[in-house]
Formats: C-alpha cells, sequence, structure tokens
C-alpha cells in the first residue's frame, strides 16, 4: 500500500514522525493515521512530503515504482 512508503521514507531519512508532522503542520496523530492508511492525505501535504523526500508524488501514491520527481517548470 502506497501508505507505507511514506513511513519507509521517513524511517529512511532518520525522521521522525512528530518531526515530518511539524514540517507539515500538523499534529503527530493526525500524520501516523496518514502512514497507517487510516487518513486521506490532502494534496497540499503530497506535495510537501514529495519535496522533503525528493520523490514524485505517483511515487508516494503507488502510482509507479520510480521514485525520481519530474522536472520542475522555469
Amino acid at each position: 500500500m502506497y501508505f507505507q512508503r511514506l513511513e519507509n521514507l521517513r524511517i529512511d531519512k532518520d525522521l521522525t514522525q512528530a518531526y515530518v508532522a511539524s514540517f507539515l503542520g500538523c499534529q503527530r496523530e493526525v500524520y501516523r493515521r496518514y502512514e497507517k492508511g487510516t487518513r486521506q492525505i490532502p494534496v497540499d501535504f503530497l506535495i510537501h512530503l514529495s519535496e522533503l523526500y525528493n520523490v514524485s508524488i505517483d511515487y508516494l501514491v503507488g502510482i509507479t515504482d520510480e521514485r525520481k520527481p519530474y522536472p520542475r517548470k522555469k
């Protein structure tokens, strides 16, 4: 499931749920629910998470296994 990727990416970066929650501006419990798949992630949070982990949103949500983000528009 795609939400498992959130946890794996966070652990790979040695970040805590509290840190990521603070980065997103939400409570740790809310972020924990994103990682467990019991709560939908807002689009703006997906954008911020893709930037934090340097991956595409498609990777975050399980559409692709390619981590590389798309090139930015100039």
